[in-house]
């Protein structure tokens, strides 16, 4: 791949330079892509030369065949048994809870457009998803504190299934129970139907103002400061955050919200992505748009998760004082501060793990 864009990305320097740029110069879009895909391609030799080696490969494929092995066999046994299923009545006992502090008006609808009836038939799905999939364990749960929080995590697997475990968690394991409201991506709130389930379930459009507005109403607030950037990025970064974003530690400062930080170990495996096609997402107005190795062959379903073990951490909660307004550096220092307790808690999943799938 390198050898055929190389030629393509010489020849746009040059055209630039002959008309008084320079070579750093070339923004057609068309070519940023092509240099992102020399990059991916150098990095996918890299990677595939050192996984062609017969040891390696061997050692690879026998590891992940047991583990494949072992979580079918536990996924077989939780369906056979049907010990994934918690009883009705703790279920609905949850749900009593869960609802007993919400402002909802005479149709049953809070502000939002949070509907608990859907929430009430979606149980089932989260249960599956929770408790059968991702077999998710939750580390340190009773850190969650009653009234405002901020919840912040890592962010990866490029569809947000990681947001659906940590909601799970609090739901189905919390005492008492929890509901968690995601700040979502404006991209998927604005898409027919889902956008309206999205909203029905209880997530919001991901804007300053309802995240404020939230968090005075005593709400637990989840964000993932990476944003699309996290989600999508490829394979070969998993585990390496990108830069957070400062707009949550600000509203923390002004609402004098606690900050839980949380990390996620498992959802990065859960769909490979060799790369994101930038110039395609633009196109279709999405923020990004991830090629994976099943893509050509299986279409929309490539993007399915793999049947990966989720292990979800949640650390002390974190309280900072300080101006709202402050800088940028100011409030980038606060910033750095729970990005590291998310890498700390990361590095620590990655060493208590047996593999990807179990």
């Amino acid at each position: 791949m390198s050898a055929a864009v190389a030629p393509a990305l010489a020849l746009a320097q040059a055209n630039a330079v002959a008309v008084g740029g320079s070579r750093d110069s070339v923004a057609n879009p068309i070519f940023d892509q092509l240099f992102r895909w020399q990059q991916v391609g150098e990095q996918l030799a890299g990677q595939l030369a050192h996984w062609a080696e017969p040891e390696r490969r061997r050692s690879l494929l026998n590891r992940a065949v047991s583990e494949v092995g072992e979580a079918s066999e536990e996924i077989a046994s939780l369906l056979l048994s049907g010990s994934w299923r918690a009883p009705p009545e703790e279920i609905e006992r949850r749900f009593r809870l869960l609802m007993a502090s919400k402002n909802l008006s005479e149709y049953g609808i809070d502000p939002f457009g949070f509907a608990p009836e859907s929430v009430r038939g979606f149980i089932p799905v989260l249960e599956f998803l929770y408790r059968v999939w991702f077999r998710a364990e939750a580390h340190n749960i009773g850190r969650v504190p009653d009234g405002r929080c901020l919840i912040i995590a890592n962010h990866s697997g490029q569809l947000p299934f990681d947001g659906a475990v940590i909601g799970a968690s609090l739901l189905l394991e919390r005492e008492p129970p929890r509901m968690v409201r995601s700040m979502v991506e404006k991209f998927a709130t604005a898409l027919p139907f889902f956008g309206t389930f999205c909203n029905r379930c209880g997530q919001v459009t991901g804007l300053p103002d309802n995240c404020r507005r939230l968090l005075e109403a005593d709400e637990a607030v989840l964000v993932f400061p990476e944003g699309a950037r996290g989600i999508a990025k490829p394979f070969s970064e998993r585990y390496r955050m990108t830069a957070f974003g400062h707009g949550f530690m600000r509203l923390a400062l002004e609402t004098n919200s606690p900050i839980v930080p949380v990390a996620v170990v498992g959802a990065e495996e859960q769909t490979i992505n060799m790369f994101d096609a930038t110039l395609l997402a633009k196109l279709v107005g999405a923020p990004s748009l991830p090629v994976t190795p099943l893509m050509l062959l299986l279409g929309p379903l490539a993007m399915l998760p793999a049947p990966v073990k989720y292990r979800v951490y949640y650390g002390e909660p974190m309280r900072f004082d300080g101006d709202p307004n402050d800088d940028d550096a100011v409030i980038a220092t606060k910033v750095a501060e729970v990005k590291q307790a998310i890498a700390t808690m990361i590095e620590r999943g990655l060493a208590e793990r047996k593999g990807i799938f179990v």
